[in-house]
């Protein structure tokens, strides 16, 4: 567990999910007010499956708790059949919690993670619906670029936008 200062109170990292996690995951995505209830369901999904079978899910997390309340989290994994590429499949910190640092500290625990498994790319996939104006400058920030743009992929208008980062090796 990593403990870093973060606004008023002690930020505690994690990776290991537990039951509890569900219960308290389902309330963060529903309070960022961004996705909807098919993604919310999706969320639990992956957090479910990493419970259910352990590490064989190909999924995981970190986990950013103040005063033991999940303040935020993502969802990570090696994209299958490939030998050096990484999904961020999930990012998300709770709206009280915004702009102090969570989830810079989350994208940099992933981008070690990589770097520690060989490195490679970390892509980040996002719609282009305005509600994620915020979320694609944040990847941006991160010095995560554009590589794709799938016109219509989610609906008329609404685009798929993929990132990606080159995570160089730190083995």
């Amino acid at each position: 567990m990593t403990r870093v200062r973060s606004g008023p109170k002690l930020v505690r990292y994690r990776r290991r999910p537990r039951r509890d996690d569900v219960a308290a995951l389902r309330r963060l995505v529903a309070a960022t007010r961004v996705f909807h209830a098919e993604e919310r369901k999706v969320a639990l999904e992956l957090l479910e499956e990493r419970l259910r079978v352990g590490s064989r899910s190909g999924y995981s997390f970190f986990f950013a708790e103040r005063a033991g309340r999940l303040v935020g989290y993502c969802a990570w994994g090696k994209v299958p059949l490939t030998r050096r590429s990484y999904d961020l499949y999930w990012i998300a910190v709770e709206p009280a919690a915004e702009g102090q640092g969570i989830g810079r500290k989350l994208m940099r625990l992933v981008e070690h993670a990589v770097a520690r498994r060989g490195g490679g790319g970390l892509y980040i996939e996002t719609s282009s619906r305005r509600v994620y104006d915020r979320t694609r400058r944040f990847y941006r920030d991160a010095d995560y670029g554009e590589v794709a743009r799938l016109r219509g992929f989610y609906a008329p208008r609404d685009h798929k936008i993929v990132f990606c980062k080159v995570i160089p090796s730190r083995r």
